[in-house]
């Protein structure tokens, strides 16, 4: 997202990798899984477990797993700006959400007990728009702090003169 002329970004940011981490659990048991099912493979087909394919299946269902994590965080970009809060998803198909900040109504932030003792949780924007959209920052690194950073754009935004929208919308 590239800003406006005279628009200030106050946080650009993707999910905590922390948010994905009962993904990264999971990952780790289908490796193992993948390890186990390629012992019993070789000692099926050669009479012996070979180690070396057990270590190759759990290497590619670790590193498969961290590339699928990876990509699924940077593939979500969350934008304030002192004009509009934005929601991007998606590599190769792109999905572009976003608000003005004058539609804000009400910004809130919930954190379950594993989310709190990972420091994470989600954000969600209530809109003048309604339901339309599920206005939310997911798995974000302390949202309180989000919160706050909203805050104070909608007072900048606020106490800035206002500014007729920019030609073409």
């Amino acid at each position: 997202m590239e800003p406006e002329p005279g628009e200030q970004v106050f946080f650009h940011g993707h999910p905590s990798w922390r948010s994905i981490l009962d993904f990264y659990l999971k990952g780790v048991l289908v490796a193992v899984a993948l390890g186990a099912i390629a012992g019993i493979a070789t000692a099926v087909a050669n009479g012996h477990v070979q180690i070396g394919w057990i270590i190759v299946a759990v290497v590619v269902g670790f590193l498969v797993m961290i590339i699928i994590g990876l990509v699924r965080l940077i593939s979500t970009t969350y934008t304030i700006t002192s004009r509009r809060l934005t929601i991007n998803t998606g590599l190769l198909k792109r999905d572009m959400h976003e608000t003005r900040l004058e539609r804000v109504q009400n910004v809130n932030s919930t954190q379950s007990l594993p989310e709190r003792l990972l420091q994470i949780g989600t954000v969600d924007f209530d809109t003048a728009a309604g339901a339309e959209f599920d206005f939310k920052f997911r798995g974000v690194s302390h949202p309180r702090e989000i919160v706050r950073t909203v805050d104070r754009a909608l007072q900048e935004f606020q106490a800035s003169p206002a500014t007729p929208p920019p030609a073409g919308v």
